[in-house]
């Protein structure tokens, strides 16, 4: 049986004064997490604190050179907004991939990178375009963001707001989805800034990380075949019933190429 009690904060510091008051709260994004682990009695919040009535948290904007997108855009409106698909192509597209159209429908950019899950899609974005995640509090880099499975840099209580995307010279996402699920075994998002190149790997690891060879071989020859002599190792990187370390680290210089190749 479900007992707890159920809010809607109208703006970020109400939501951030409720987290306080009781003793075991659970913030409410696009549910696409909790939901199902709630069903599955894994969690029993005291309060369900639901982010989906504050203005703040929502909206895509073009700011400081790049991309502003709120915690609670969920990813259909990124994927179909006529703003990302002009400025950050490869961010919409990223998003159109995401799972299927009702969790397209429901999820949440905020949502997806506070779960940090290790095949999740957007924290490969967080980390090629720069990003800078805005919360309630500071300001984080990307590359500072995910610290582990599962896991991020936000303290308890820390809401996340924005995400700053700054826009590239060129960029594109490549994954090797799970048929079922549409969870990346292993996603590659390659991004151009001048002489920089940022390979950000996700769904391989138990983290996001950056493949650096890969980057170092692209920025002295950004061309697929650059890739030929680059790979990562398989000390480290996941293996289940979907695939092996040997195999994840096989495809992550596959999805790589064919990143580079979709960036033109």
């Amino acid at each position: 049986m479900y007992a707890f009690t159920y809010h809607r904060p109208k703006s970020v510091a109400d939501a951030v004064a409720l987290l306080g008051q009781f003793e075991d709260p659970k913030l409410l994004g696009g549910g696409q997490t909790l939901l199902p682990t709630l069903k599955q009695r894994l969690a029993r919040p005291t309060d369900l604190i639901d982010l989906g009535q504050i203005p703040e948290l929502q909206g895509i904007r073009e700011e400081a050179g790049g991309l502003t997108v709120g915690a609670f855009t969920r990813h259909a409106q990124v994927a179909h907004s006529e703003t990302v698909q002009r400025v950050i192509p490869a961010l919409a597209s990223l998003a159109e991939g995401i799972g299927d159209r009702q969790v397209r429908n429901m999820g949440t950019l905020g949502g997806s990178i506070c779960n940090a899950d290790p095949s999740a899609d957007y924290p490969a974005a967080v980390v090629a375009l720069k990003a800078t995640v805005r919360t309630d509090r500071r300001e984080i880099a990307g590359d500072d963001f995910f610290t582990g499975m599962f896991e991020t840099a936000l303290e308890p209580g820390e809401i996340v707001t924005a995400v700053h995307f700054q826009k590239p010279d060129k960029a594109a996402y490549a994954k090797f989805r799970n048929p079922a699920s549409r969870y990346a075994i292993v996603g590659v998002f390659v991004a151009v800034f001048g002489s920089e190149v940022r390979v950000a790997v996700t769904g391989a690891g138990p983290s996001v990380f950056r493949a650096d060879d890969m980057e170092a071989a692209l920025a002295q020859d950004f061309r697929a075949d650059a890739l030929n002599g680059a790979s990562v190792s398989a000390d480290g990187l996941n293996a289940d019933i979907h695939a092996s370390a040997d195999y994840r680290a096989h495809l992550v210089r596959v999805m790589a190429r064919r990143a580079v190749e979709a960036c033109g």
